[in-house]
């Protein structure tokens, strides 16, 4: 177990055990896929305290485990909240990405595990932070890559915020990593290979290097500097034995 590993682990049993002695709430920051998978593993082997993974909105990745009082039946006040970024004049404004807007507020020396998801939408850019840090960024964030911008509080982000994707359909030899990365990054086989080798494929928020691993539908396929894609779909077999395959890449 990597060192990495075992501290989070260590932290994860200190939050659970404040709130069953202290009988107060407690929270991780946020965790990315593969941590929410390590806690998961874990959780049987914690106090016995209820706990809630919330992100803010239906379908986010990066989620908070927030450790419940025994006063608490369900997460009343939760520790992150949604920041709206817009531009200041958006007649003048570039079309933002995810990246521009992560970028800008990791340039304020915001560290990763304290902002949720980020989704764009009409030149806006909606941000999961957790309400520790959040004045900070109200106070200080004034430009996204080379426009304008200003923040504020956005309520009612579980309604609006759901992830736009682009569908990317095709057929394959079969499910094997390298042959739907090929698929998803539209690189040969060879070159998928190569990227899985060079550890920049995950599943689930983990690097993954067994190029023969079989993908399921539900997993979340990330290919660095390529994008993100939910295994939507899996069609069965074509007439010519190959695999249909649907998968859904976060804009």
């Amino acid at each position: 177990m990597e060192k990495e590993e075992q501290l989070f682990r260590k932290r994860v049993l200190e939050l659970a055990e404040l709130c069953f002695h202290r009988d107060m709430p407690s929270n991780t920051d946020f965790l990315n896929l593969n941590e929410q998978t390590i806690f998961q593993s874990i959780s049987g082997t914690l106090p016995p305290v209820r706990y809630v993974l919330a992100g803010g909105f239906p379908g986010a990745e990066r989620k908070v485990v927030c450790f419940l009082p025994s006063y608490e039946e369900e997460l009343e006040d939760p520790p992150f909240e949604c920041l709206r970024i817009s531009a200041r004049n958006k007649k003048f404004s570039g079309e933002l990405t995810h990246r521009d807007f992560l970028g800008a507020l990791m340039n304020l020396g915001i560290e990763r595990a304290m902002i949720g998801d980020i989704v764009v939408k009409d030149l806006d850019g909606y941000v999961m932070v957790l309400k520790k840090i959040s004045r900070y960024v109200l106070e200080n964030l004034d430009t996204v890559g080379r426009t304008a911008v200003e923040a504020a509080v956005w309520e009612g982000a579980e309604e609006l915020l759901e992830p736009e994707y682009e569908e990317v359909a095709g057929t394959v030899s079969s499910v094997r990593l390298d042959a739907i990365v090929a698929l998803c990054g539209r690189v040969s086989r060879t070159k998928a290979a190569g990227l899985i080798a060079g550890e920049k494929v995950f599943i689930n928020g983990q690097a993954v290097l067994s190029p023969s691993r079989q993908m399921e539908p539900g997993e979340i396929l990330s290919i660095r500097g390529v994008g993100k894609f939910l295994f939507s779909r899996n069609g069965g077999q074509t007439k010519k034995g190959r695999i249909s395959v649907t998968f859904l890449k976060y804009r």
